[in-house]
């Protein structure tokens, strides 16, 4: 007989979108995303951190200051790095992405080029921006659902 407590592919899927996310250096957000076919196959994941070639030791991850002075003129976002980091054609045909926090209007933008159908997200903690109110404007034009992801509370421990 079958075992019956497996996780969900929501489950699994996000899961993989936060151990993505555990590679990012940056000290005050880590985002992880992954990119699922409709056949239920991991197509991308991607991080937030650095372009390559850009060495993390050289580049601002501070928050405050002029704009050349911390990482947001610099960072690419988890989504977009997904997105890139696709080796297949660059249509994500009804593709569902996996996001561990909303994504900001620019990632919004490259999500609805990209053919991506639907967004899984975990955390809106930015909800009432102006960002995130563009993103879900985009979103709603371009008939792109998003939902938040639904834990119930199942706990996974890895060791590495």
């Amino acid at each position: 007989m079958k075992r019956n407590d497996y996780i969900s592919w929501d489950q699994y899927f996000m899961g993989i979108a936060m151990l993505s996310a555990e590679r990012s250096k940056d000290p005050n957000t880590q985002v992880g995303a992954c990119i699922v076919g409709p056949d239920n196959r991991i197509l991308s994941v991607g991080y937030n951190g650095m372009p390559q070639g850009c060495e993390d030791d050289d580049m601002p991850w501070g928050r405050d200051g002029a704009a050349l002075e911390s990482k947001y003129m610099f960072v690419c976002h988890a989504e977009l790095n997904a997105i890139l980091n696709y080796r297949g054609s660059r249509n994500f045909k009804d593709a569902r992405l996996y996001v561990t926090l909303f994504p900001c209007n620019e990632c919004a933008k490259a999500i609805i080029q990209s053919g991506i159908k639907e967004i899984i997200y975990g955390s809106d903690k930015y909800h009432g921006t102006d960002s995130t109110l563009a993103s879900k404007r985009m979103f709603d034009l371009t008939g792109i659902k998003y939902r938040r992801f639904e834990s119930d509370g199942t706990t996974i421990n890895l060791n590495l």
